[in-house]
């Protein structure tokens, strides 16, 4: 019995049919399962000396930097961790959506699905600190759930277990940080699943059944050394420029009575920040940066017929527009809220669900010249 599971392990992982032509693009799958690994464990080390309590919280934090022995590097590890998260996987999304992965149907709901765990995980991680960024970002992200008709206060006190964020909404939040990444292990390896069953893209888009060869020793060798890379960088990152992602507002203790002159979130979550404050209405607001999310599932449904963007120019064009005006969201999503960047920020929030128009109705006119040609 055991011989036999060995086997197939061997065959699945090690004897795994790749296409033979992918590239450094496809190592950010590799990448992912390295930094969550990296973000699970410095975490767990952090929890024991972490203290979830709104009088103890932020002092806590200070105990594990100056006096836990290598506290201040587990820390460095675990705040640097999630910025090189969102990194490789907003690199491995785009190269999806650049080589039409998301016709592989169920790799890409269950990999968006991921994407969206992430994001509840930062968040909730954010706030542990209790620094005051991290009290008034919770405050203005938690209260866009009153904007839900008839029961949305009612929510938002649920969710705080109060009348205000306090001591209840920290343990909470710690607790939902702590279980959440486990939750993901399992829907990543669901993800690998999927993607096992069906296989691999490559850069042409094009079915390769017999034109495969096994992970190991090529694509290992490749992964190794994209994660050497990376883990490089890392590194650099964490004994050199630390706080280069963290806001100066959050090593101020919270302070409930002082409002910082300009709440932000962490740069990973400022493209959809954007989007909600190019809405001057509440809920328009609140449906926007929902919409900015959930609109990647409808991608699988908007399939052009087309191998990859390669040797397609007109959506390469649209591609690229859409990459820069991501990058744009997120540039405008840390300004103040004045003239010109609420006009650009319309305008960038318009491009940026365009994108997904045109290419439905690209798709409608595909099915009518297909239809007439018929």
């Amino acid at each position: 019995m055991n011989k036999n599971m060995l086997n197939m392990m061997n065959n699945s992982i090690i004897k795994l049919p790749i296409p033979i032509n992918i590239s450094y693009w496809w190592n950010f799958g590799s990448l992912l399962g390295m930094f969550l690994m990296i973000q699970i464990m410095s975490g767990f080390m952090l929890s024991m000396h972490y203290t979830p309590n709104t009088n103890y919280a932020f002092n806590s934090i200070i105990h594990i930097i100056q006096n836990v022995k290598s506290g201040w590097l587990i820390h460095n590890i675990h705040i640097n961790g999630a910025s090189m998260f969102f990194i490789c996987l907003y690199t491995h999304i785009g190269r999806n959506l650049y080589y039409n992965s998301y016709k592989l149907f169920n790799t890409w709901m269950i990999g968006i699905t991921i994407y969206l765990m992430s994001m509840a995980t930062a968040f909730l991680g954010y706030v542990l600190p209790w620094g005051q960024m991290s009290f008034w970002g919770a405050t203005v992200i938690t209260n866009l759930i009153s904007t839900i008709p008839y029961m949305g206060e009612k929510m938002v006190q649920w969710i705080w277990g109060g009348f205000s964020i306090n001591n209840a909404t920290l343990n909470r939040f710690y607790s939902l940080h702590f279980i959440l990444p486990f939750i993901m292990i399992i829907m990543v390896m669901l993800h690998l699943i999927f993607l096992h069953s069906t296989g691999s893209s490559n850069p042409l888009g094009t079915p390769s059944n017999l034109n495969k060869i096994p992970f190991h020793l090529y694509f290992s060798l490749k992964d190794i050394f994209g994660c050497m890379m990376f883990m490089l960088m890392f590194w650099i990152i964490n004994l050199k420029y630390p706080y280069m992602f963290s806001d100066p507002d959050n090593f101020i203790p919270a302070n409930s009575l002082i409002t910082p002159t300009h709440i932000q979130p962490e740069w990973y979550f400022l493209f959809a920040y954007g989007i909600l404050r190019s809405i001057p209405n509440k809920l328009g607001g609140v449906i926007a940066l929902l919409s900015s999310i959930m609109i990647w599932y409808t991608l699988p449904f908007t399939n052009l017929k087309m191998n990859s963007l390669t040797f397609y120019p007109m959506n390469q064009l649209l591609y690229w527009m859409f990459i820069n005006t991501f990058m744009l969201l997120t540039w405008i999503g840390a300004q103040m809220i004045e003239y010109p960047f609420m006009m650009i920020s319309q305008i960038l929030s318009t491009m940026y669900f365009m994108y997904f128009i045109i290419m439905m109705m690209m798709m409608n006119l595909w099915k009518n010249l297909i239809f007439l040609k018929y």
